[in-house]
């Protein structure tokens, strides 16, 4: 019986015992006369969970209530902000826009005026087939 108690308290103090394997370890410590320590000890832990905790004080947790009237003002501040950048981004979205209309405006009346050179640059065309510059002038005696 000795061994098994022994066994039973290397179980328990390596944390390996069971429920049942306790309760036999009590039965059989109170049935020896020797381990007068581990009595102790296992009356010790049994006072313990039989005690009530006593004056016990557990602190409430502190509710903070927000003021209503600051959210509110807090929310009219987001939402006129979010509103003012939104604002701010059409509007350079817009003027993004218009410059890029500009611009193709611009190419556009290059394009027009270009044309218009290389129309004119059509009669020079026709001077590269005159041999010399007297037919150009019209000086050659025939």
């Amino acid at each position: 019986m000795k061994d098994r108690i022994e066994y039973l308290l290397g179980k328990y103090w390596e944390g390996d015992t069971t429920l049942e394997d306790e309760k036999e370890l009590k039965l059989l410590l109170g049935s020896q006369s020797e381990f007068e320590r581990e009595k102790e000890y296992f009356g010790m832990v049994e006072d313990y969970g039989k005690e009530e905790p006593k004056n016990l004080f557990i602190p409430k947790a502190k509710v903070r209530k927000l003021n209503s009237r600051w959210l509110s003002w807090a929310a009219s501040v987001v939402i006129f902000t979010a509103s003012f950048v939104g604002w701010r981004a059409y509007e350079q979205k817009q003027q993004e826009e218009q410059a890029y209309q500009e611009v193709m405006q611009a190419f556009a009346l290059i394009q027009t005026n270009m044309a218009k050179g290389q129309e004119q640059l059509e009669v020079m065309n026709e001077i590269k087939y005159l041999n010399t510059t007297n037919q150009l002038f019209g000086t050659v005696k025939k």
